[in-house]
């Protein structure tokens, strides 16, 4: 059982009592005749074939709250794209499924490339970026829950109190987090977080000092997770990366555009697995490699807007105080894995810290060589200011995809 410790700044919402999934859904039921309620899932077409997508869909099904469910599909051939139809279709709420490999989504996409208003990359921060935009176009829900598909211990509880906070109309939150702890098959997993974002954070701080950002990052439990509510409105001015910096790059925009009043994290799940990335140490285009420089780069460009100043010289003391606070949270983690039972292998744990330590300094050289770096997707607002139909024409081209294909 969660304590009620409130850390940081930003508000957290426990799990204290284990509240019954009936009631909690039957608040949200109440909830959504005066706030409709969607979910967007962001998905590759591999994960229909896995595990963990059919198990979520099997869940969904039950779910009696939610008035669309929006899925971005990525990866995706014409025959592929009608088996994800079918897949899909056994959802019984309003659905769509974004074909984003498709020849209308990529004319739009073509379109807005030429306008630089476009995701440079593909990858999860893209297909967001096009599902919110349909959401914004679409209308039909006001509170929007975000998970991912790969989730092996999924139950729609996690999903009850993750849209909870932001679908109470007597909260004010336009924006929740989940976090959880990351333990399954019996050891301690979620290296990237525990690993470099937290011991990156306080490396920050002891070299740069202090400030409202750091604080307000350091706040979050587990800033990577992948499950986050929001409000529609939140999305018009919304800045996202495309690359693995989203989570972090979401986060510094609801604290570049909102009071932390109004932002919150909540506890769903006890148990939480999904599929693993490879360290990929010799590949820094790979893998928690790729992650962590794109992490690092994302936290360097956002503290850099604070009037931060780097030099080759903050990024070697960035790095060695990093070394040392990650080396020790290795013998805490070590500790706890070992007074639960887990299994805790040293060596793998400190090779990641190795590999992290390196990639910082991988990202603080990228940073300084290309300061001028602008990583975000345009907002929606800057996009429908260029083009005024976009919505409509978005809206359009999804439910052309849909009637072509569906049948």
């Amino acid at each position: 059982m969660a304590d009620f410790h409130q850390n940081g700044i930003i508000t957290t919402l426990h799990n204290l009592t284990h509240r019954h999934q009936a009631d909690l859904e039957q608040d949200l039921l109440r909830f959504s005749q005066q706030r409709p309620l969607g979910l967007l899932l962001p998905s590759l077409y591999s994960e229909l074939e896995g595990a963990a997508l059919p198990d979520i869909i099997r869940q969904l099904k039950t779910v009696p709250y939610l008035s669309e469910i929006v899925i971005g599909l990525d990866r995706a051939d014409k025959s592929q794209y009608q088996s994800a139809l079918q897949f899909f279709g056994e959802l019984p709420q309003h659905h769509r499924v974004l074909w984003n490999d498709g020849p209308r989504l990529r004319a739009i996409d073509a379109e807005l490339q030429a306008l630089d208003l476009a995701p440079r990359e593909a990858g999860k921060g893209r297909n967001v970026w096009y599902c919110m935009g349909y959401i914004l176009a679409s209308g039909k829900a006001e509170s929007v829950a975000l998970h991912d598909c790969d989730i092996v211990t999924y139950s729609t509880e996690m999903l009850a109190r993750l849209i909870y906070p932001v679908a109470n109309p007597t909260f004010n939150y336009e924006f929740c987090k989940g976090y959880y702890a990351r333990v399954a098959g019996g050891r301690l997993n979620g290296r990237v977080n525990r690993l470099l974002i937290t011991p990156l954070l306080r490396a920050l701080k002891a070299v740069m000092g202090s400030n409202d950002y750091l604080d307000y990052m350091d706040s979050f439990r587990y800033a990577l997770s992948g499950e986050f509510s929001f409000r529609r409105d939140v999305l018009t001015d919304l800045r996202i990366p495309s690359d693995w910096g989203l989570e972090i790059g979401v986060l510094s925009e609801m604290h570049r555009n909102y009071a932390n009043n109004r932002l919150c994290q909540v506890d769903i799940a006890d148990i939480y697995d999904h599929k693993h990335q490879d360290l990929s140490a010799e590949d820094p285009k790979a893998g928690l490699s790729k992650m962590s420089i794109d992490i690092a780069k994302a936290l360097f460009r956002k503290l850099a807007t604070k009037g931060v100043v780097f030099t080759p010289e903050h990024f070697r003391s960035i790095k060695a105080s990093y070394y040392r606070i990650a080396l020790d949270f290795v013998e805490t983690y070590r500790n706890d894995a070992l007074m639960n039972g887990l299994r805790f292998d040293i060596h793998e744990e400190e090779a990641s810290v190795e590999t992290f330590a390196a990639n910082i300094m991988s990202a603080g050289q990228v940073f300084l060589e290309n300061p001028m770096e602008t990583p975000f997707i345009p907002s929606w607002s800057r996009v429908q200011s260029a083009l005024p139909d976009i919505f409509e024409r978005l809206y359009a081209a999804v439910e052309a995809d849909h009637e072509e294909f569906s049948g």
